[in-house]
């Protein structure tokens, strides 16, 4: 979970499929000019009328009757661009209901202020909520936790009038895991500061993210250093829970730890499996799972295949038993993408917000595909230069099948990130 989210370019986790782009080219017979004509009709004339008949469909129908996408049957494989253009920003009228009673952690980020709004305006369809803020860093010898500039007090009282969601910022660890992991007098500062951060501010909690970037240092090869950091996250846990959210509920502080999904399907010594989950099961509330960027720019493809899911699921919990999974899966919380990838088949793409996903539709009227295997909605396009583009990007029914997989598993899950979505997704949760 890199501190921006909406990145650019993320280094791919396995090879996938390239969707192909090519399309069947229309060859006018030149001898025929009565061909011609014909193909004119149809490609300039007849097509774009039906396409705005079409379109009228879904935008001539008056006001809008405040029913969910489920009673509209927007929640399906056949879906037009007309249609997600004419519905995205419908969303039912009883904002408060919940369609799954298992914890629903929400990401929100400074760099996107959509974020804030969705997460007052859906404040009841979450049981947490964290706000990108907070990095800890290394300042010469000594330790810093940035980022109060980012917290929104204000924010958060409007949040706490309106809902019960917890609020737990994340912290980043940038400071160099050598220094902090050996050395005691620097892990007890980095855990006073984060525990005085809650306190001062009036925090429900932290989620931490350390164990990706203690992978880039190379340190978690290491067996000795592999159980410093295991140490580290659980004296970390210790001290949030020993200290009592003063103003709210009376409940203690809590700790929820990002985890990456392994890149492949054996576990590699530095990736964070079971035994793991076991060791730090007392102290950590929930795992943050990051169920996605399955694909990236030199391997286009879906975003999170749904094989590619249950098989992270089932490696991080040790065992292919479903009856057994459920009942270590209760701190998960399954990662779900409210982002898209618009891959430039050449080589190439980056991430695409909803906003981003509307004006691709409405500049380029593509057909909207299902893929099948890996249960994602995408779809192709030539740009001006004449270079060609698949793009995924969630649909009502890639998610809903993702929120399926956790019930499944009994797991919770956790959305990257709830401004980069589009309205009508609020719906499903």
């Amino acid at each position: 979970m890199a501190k921006k989210r909406d990145r650019r370019a993320v280094p791919s986790r396995r090879k996938n499929q390239v969707v192909s782009s090519d399309q069947p080219d229309v060859v006018a017979d030149s001898s025929s000019d009565r061909r011609l004509i014909i193909i004119f009709l149809v490609f300039f004339v007849i097509s774009p009328a039906i396409s705005v008949l079409v379109y009228h469909k879904y935008t001539s129908t008056g006001a809008f009757s405040g029913a969910s996408v489920f009673e509209r049957g927007l929640v399906k494989t056949d879906i037009s661009y007309q249609e997600i253009l004419a519905e995205h920003s419908n969303v039912a009228g009883n904002v408060s209901r919940r369609h799954y009673d298992y914890p629903a952690l929400a990401y929100i980020t400074p760099w996107n202020s959509r974020g804030y709004d969705m997460a007052k305006r859906f404040n009841s369809k979450f049981t947490h909520l964290s706000p990108v803020w907070y990095d800890l860093k290394s300042q010469g010898s000594h330790l810093v936790l940035e980022g109060r500039h980012n917290a929104d007090e204000e924010w958060i009282s409007e949040l706490r009038l309106t809902g019960d969601a917890l609020v737990l910022p994340r912290v980043a660890v940038e400071a160099s895991p050598r220094d902090l992991l050996r050395k005691k007098k620097l892990k007890d500062k980095a855990i006073d500061l984060i525990v005085t951060e809650c306190k001062e501010m009036g925090y429900d909690g932290i989620v931490l993210e350390s164990w990706s970037r203690w992978v880039t240092h190379g340190i978690l090869r290491d067996p000795d250093m592999r159980k410093l950091a295991l140490k580290f996250i659980r004296q970390l846990g210790n001290a949030l829970h020993s200290e009592l959210e003063s103003t709210r509920s009376k409940q203690p502080l809590q700790l929820v730890y990002v985890i990456g999904p392994p890149h492949s399907e054996i576990l590699e010594e530095h990736d964070f499996g079971p035994e793991d989950v076991q060791s730090l099961n007392d102290a950590v509330d929930g795992f943050s799972l990051m169920t996605y960027d399955y694909s990236g720019p030199h391997n286009p493809g879906p975003n999170a295949p749904v094989n590619w899911i249950r098989s992270t699921l089932r490696l991080l919990l040790g065992t292919k038993d479903i009856s057994l999974v459920q009942h270590k899966a209760s701190k998960i919380f399954l990662g779900i993408n409210f982002y898209g990838y618009d891959f430039s088949l050449s080589g190439g793409g980056g991430a695409i917000t909803g906003r981003d996903y509307v004006s691709l539709l409405e500049k380029y009227k593509p057909v909207v595909q299902w893929e099948d295997i890996s249960s994602e909605h995408f779809f192709l396009y030539a740009d001006y230069n004449r270079n060609k583009h698949a793009v995924f990007y969630p649909s009502l029914k890639s998610i809903v099948i993702r929120l399926e997989i956790a019930r499944s598993f009994g797991t919770g899950i956790s959305i990257w990130e709830i401004g980069q979505g589009l309205d009508y997704f609020f719906d499903l949760l």
